[in-house]
């Protein structure tokens, strides 16, 4: 099975896909992860990353698509968590076609669904009970820096949303809930 987690910062992306790698043995999928992992791995596709990266540019849809295959045909898993990927209409088409290529399919699209201004407050709040125990915060947990993360990623992903729809995988899931409620929503969407 696999599955595309869409959502905006601090909805609890991270959160659910760590908790389906460990019940459900799916791989999680983070292109943030995945280029640090080939920067350092040595292999051609590994230099090409280190190498754009060294000069300050963004990646192409080409070597995250090429580093998305490698995982796909090396690495056994029950499916796959697509986690800060697509983030574009180009790079969705590209996904599809490389699951075609290889005899796979999408199996939904959740989508963790907030009221902006919650998430914002938790956020915020969260980043100040940390502050008060000594724990180190994100420096851009601050209102107007998530406000700025938000706008840019409905700028971004709203096509998405729309595109997911019309194809009928996109499941909207309350991402406000407590993380057990939220999980077994996902599950409920993946056992259906």
């Amino acid at each position: 099975m696999n599955i595309i987690l869409l959502g905006p910062p601090g909805a609890g992306k991270g959160t659910q896909a760590r908790r389906l790698v460990e019940e459900r043995k799916m791989v999680q999928l983070s292109t943030g992860d995945m280029l640090r992992e080939a920067q350092g791995s040595g292999t051609e596709m590994g230099k090409r990353v280190a190498e754009v990266m060294a000069r300050g540019e963004l990646v192409t849809d080409e070597i995250v698509i090429g580093l998305i295959e490698e995982k796909l045909t090396t690495v056994e898993a029950a499916g796959f968590i697509f986690d800060g990927f697509p983030r574009t209409l180009g790079q969705a088409d590209a996904l599809g076609a490389l699951l075609d290529k290889h005899g796979m399919t999408l199996d939904a699209v959740i989508e963790l669904q907030v009221n902006d201004e919650v998430l914002v407050g938790r956020i915020v709040g969260r980043a100040e009970e940390a502050r008060k125990a000594g724990q180190p915060v994100r420096a851009d947990d601050n209102e107007e820096s998530l406000k700025v993360r938000l706008m840019e990623y409905y700028k971004k992903t709203s096509p998405l949303t729309g595109y997911y729809y019309a194809k009928g995988a996109l499941r909207g899931v309350d991402g406000l809930g407590q993380i057990d409620e939220v999980a077994a929503e996902i599950a409920g969407v993946l056992d259906a």
